[in-house]
Formats: structure tokens, sequence, C-alpha cells
């Protein structure tokens, strides 16, 4: 997917600990594509980050534009309150 990072998304990345690379991984090969506040959608997949613990990582884009805008991007363990089940 080709993207571009808003700069709200690009300054949380850091902190949150979400390289370029994972954040590539995810959008290009998301486990699942919800919908999310205002027209968008969220990119979601679990990853083990280090330590055998699962967070599930959360892109909230608007990909209505092209390229595609990635509005922020974050993680949490909170894996059941975002995850939807078929």
């Amino acid at each position: 997917m080709k993207y571009r990072l808003s700069r709200h998304a690009e300054e949380e990345a850091r902190p949150r600990q979400i390289p370029r690379e994972l954040l590539d991984s995810l959008l290009n090969a998301p486990q699942q594509i919800v919908s999310a506040h205002g027209g968008k959608k969220a990119y979601q997949s679990q990853f083990d980050l280090g330590g055998g613990k699962m967070f599930l990582v959360r892109a909230i884009v608007d990909d209505i534009v092209s390229p595609a805008v990635v509005v922020t991007v974050y993680r949490t363990t909170k894996i059941g309150k975002y995850w939807r089940q078929p």
C-alpha cells in the first residue's frame, strides 16, 4: 500500500516503539481491517514485540485519499477490546 504518515503519526511512532518496518508490514498485510471513527479504517495485527508478550498494533488510516494517510499508530495489550471475531 502506498501511504504517507501524518505529522502526528510520525511523532507518535517513535516513542511508542513502532519502527517503520513494522508499520510497512502491518499496512501491506493486516490481519484485520475494521471501521474506525470518522470513516477511517483501523489496520491491525497482533505482534510479539519481545519478551513473549503479544501486542495489537493499530494504524488508523484515511484510505479514501491517494496516497492513504496514516493518521495515528499505536500498540496496546487490550487485544480483546479491538479484535473482531468473524
